[in-house]
């Protein structure tokens, strides 16, 4: 790949159940394992974002026990995946703080277990990204999905994992398909 990749894990704006937008809870699993698959495939950044201050202050005490406290100390491979993550308060503050990394805006890569009108295959946007010198933002949504409004400005609409029928995976294992399928070595 030649553009730097980096990945959000989106808990608002996203739908919930019934379709309406909500606001989902940071879990402590998602943030370790997702870090962990991130950095095993060279993701240069991993955002969680959420604009709730003490759920975001959540993220930062799970990160401060492994960057700084006695976790870094008992598993050093782990402050290394997590020196990746950063909490955000919004999808257009990750777009703004990859902007400042990078001089320019990245190429935004919704996901979605049910496929849109017009959707990218796997190969495709595997093929496109290692021409591109970009950065590339893939966003993942927690609850049932990113809200509508955020599919409907993304770049990139990425085929569902498993088109069809039951697809509900956990969030954690979509992103390792995907990263897997864009950046693994088959």
């Amino acid at each position: 790949m030649k553009g730097r990749l980096y990945l959000a894990l989106v808990h608002h704006p996203v739908r919930g159940r019934g379709g309406d937008e909500i606001t989902t809870s940071v879990t402590n699993l998602d943030v370790h394992d997702i870090a962990r698959t991130a950095r095993t495939y060279g993701v240069a950044g991993y955002y969680v974002v959420t604009p709730i201050t003490a759920q975001r202050d959540l993220v930062n005490h799970i990160l401060g026990y492994w960057r700084e406290g006695k976790g870094g100390d008992r598993v050093p491979e782990r402050t290394e995946a997590l020196s990746i993550v950063k909490d955000i308060e919004s999808i257009e503050a990750a777009i703004a703080a990859i902007t400042a990394l990078e001089g320019v805006a990245p190429r935004v890569v919704t996901t979605a277990a049910k496929a849109r009108a017009e959707v990218t295959s796997f190969e495709s946007l595997r093929a496109e990204m290692a021409a591109d010198d970009g950065p590339w933002l893939l966003m993942f949504g927690t609850g049932y999905g990113l809200a509508d409004r955020v599919l409907d400005r993304a770049d990139v609409h990425l085929a569902p994992v498993r088109p069809g029928g039951y697809n509900h995976l956990p969030v954690r294992c979509a992103v390792a398909i995907i990263l897997d399928r864009l950046l693994g070595d088959g």
